[in-house]
């Protein structure tokens, strides 16, 4: 049967009623965007098969989360794409191999519908790149200023693999701690975006899937202590975690962070710390420190790794304490953040 042409050129209140324009809505945009067999039939759950599920692992990994960055779109990256890498992340950090993803939409009406169109387009692209597939979803509508613009909500399912366990509490003194980039450029470029600066930057986000590069590291390294994607509060906020979770002490080398001359400059004008900045494919990871090198060497030969550091160690006091060793060889408390440096950064 031929679709109806949409010609609505914003989202109105009748199309999250549950009618006739709602269902055109979703057949214009999210039906035949995302296109898949799972989705296809329309009903109010997508079935997974059971036995492609349980022939990859032995547990399920379950995560939820809610994007509401502004603005929506942003150097590098959009709301789209964000609402994908960032679910996918939270699966694979948990050594999940990634494969289903709901999506959820809140819609301000008058929403432009080429801007929904081109978010969908987006989320589908990055489900590609890692891998997934976008499988049921929801639509709700809300009068002009009550939601700003769009807001979107995924969950994804994915597979433990057998004697896969990453957990912070299995951190250990001794332990070495690693991470696959740049810190601190996702919330730099919400900010320059946000902000209008008159400034000439050619800071992006980094939102990408890091599912590709923890699955090299298990590869060569499946007794990996601890892995998490280092979002909002930075890359010292999940030192924090991880030290207060084991009950050790992390020191961390300030001269070996790797952090772009740009995003640092910004920071240093602005009064920001690109250690507790917001990053969307920075993947920090803890391995025994037998294993740090191999660990190392194949992150750096993962596109999604080149500028890959060994950035500090887990010691046995202080317990609960992050330590950042300076340039000057003092030492200082590297605390959990107390507020919100960038609110809405994703």
């Amino acid at each position: 049967m031929q679709r109806k042409p949409f010609s609505d050129t914003t989202v109105t209140l009748a199309h999250g009623s549950g009618g006739r324009a709602m269902r055109h809505l979703i057949d214009a945009i999210f039906i035949e965007t995302f296109n898949n067999s799972l989705l296809a039939p329309l009903e109010d759950q997508a079935r997974l098969d059971l036995a492609s599920l349980t022939s990859l692992g032995d547990r399920l990994a379950l995560t939820t989360d809610s994007y509401v960055v502004d603005p929506l779109f942003f150097p590098g990256s959009d709301i789209g794409a964000l609402a994908v890498n960032g679910t996918v992340n939270d699966l694979a950090v948990s050594g999940a191999i990634p494969l289903y993803l709901t999506c959820s939409v809140i819609l301000e009406e008058g929403l432009p519908i080429e801007t929904l169109r081109k978010v969908a387009r987006s989320m589908q692209a990055a489900a590609m790149q890692a891998g997934v597939q976008i499988v049921t979803g929801d639509t709700k509508v809300v009068p002009r200023g009550a939601a700003d613009k769009l807001f979107i909500n995924t969950a994804g399912i994915g597979v433990i693999r057998e004697n896969i366990s990453p957990e912070a509490k299995n951190i250990q003194p001794d332990d070495v701690i690693l991470i696959n980039g740049y810190l601190g450029n996702h919330g730099a470029a919400i900010f320059v975006a946000r902000e209008d600066l008159a400034m000439t930057t050619t800071i992006e986000s980094d939102c990408q899937p890091l599912n590709g590069l923890i699955e090299a590291i298990l590869q060569v390294c499946p007794e990996v202590r601890a892995m998490r994607d280092a979002t909002r509060g930075g890359l010292a906020t999940v030192l924090n975690e991880f030290a207060q979770s084991a009950g050790v002490g992390i020191r961390i080398q300030e001269d070996v962070l790797p952090i772009q001359e740009e995003v640092a400059g910004l920071c240093e004008l602005l009064g920001l710390d690109p250690l507790y900045l917001a990053n969307e494919g920075k993947l920090v990871v803890v391995v025994p420190r037998s294993r740090a090198k191999i660990v190392l060497q194949t992150m750096q030969n993962h596109p999604l790794g080149k500028e890959s550091q060994m950035i500090g160690e887990a010691i046995a006091h202080p317990p609960g304490i992050v330590l950042l060793k300076t340039a000057f060889g003092t030492e200082r408390i590297l605390d959990m953040l107390s507020g919100d440096q960038l609110p809405r950064i994703c």
